[in-house]
């Protein structure tokens, strides 16, 4: 006959077969109900954590084309299925009810932000890059010819990889960028 103690952990725990209370003691009705969101996803794709330039292994679980999980690939050679608190917590980049999905701008001297539809804030960004380049061009420097502008650098993330960063310099050098460097690099 069971009693109300029996469905105390406690209680099975010093009296059953679980003293340590690692298996069958500590489990309630509601964790045998409980199904992991992993068992349950559509379907699993295999990415890279975004944080760093490590390039830690990540599973992502989907179901209904939306991110469910997402957990250390145990098949990745250089994380072998970890990943540090940053990327544990990446699920949150694309899941999160205070994630920003709108162009937000702020006019000068204003107090509010605004939306922005994406033609017109890339438009303004173009602008912008074309009248710093102009403003900033040394055809010439001490006697020498430069080409050159110092109105614009570039500070890569260190999430960029290789072929990124290749593209990014080959961008700003075009652009006669001279001030090029890579956050993994400082």
């Amino acid at each position: 006959m069971k009693t109300w103690l029996d469905a105390w952990p406690v209680y099975r725990q010093f009296t059953g077969s679980d003293p340590l209370g690692r298996g069958k003691a500590a489990r309630s009705k509601a964790t045998e109900a409980t199904v992991s969101r992993t068992a349950t996803a559509d379907r699993v794709v295999q990415s890279v954590c975004p944080y760093c330039a490590v390039g830690c292994g990540q599973k992502v679980f989907v179901k209904d084309e939306k991110v469910v999980q997402i957990e250390g690939d145990p098949d990745s050679p250089i994380s072998r299925g970890r990943l540090c608190p940053k990327g544990s917590a990446s699920k949150q980049l694309v899941t999160s009810s205070t994630r920003v999905t709108t162009v937000k701008y702020r006019r000068p001297y204003g107090t509010e932000w605004e939306d922005l539809d994406l033609d017109t804030a890339m438009e303004m960004i173009a602008d912008r890059v074309l009248d710093a380049r102009r403003k900033g061009w040394q055809d010439e420097f001490e006697g020498k010819r430069v080409n050159r502008t110092m109105g614009i650098a570039s500070l890569g993330g260190a999430t960029l990889d290789n072929e990124e960063n290749y593209l990014m310099k080959k961008l700003y050098s075009a652009m006669g960028a001279i001030q090029i460097e890579n956050q993994a690099r400082i």
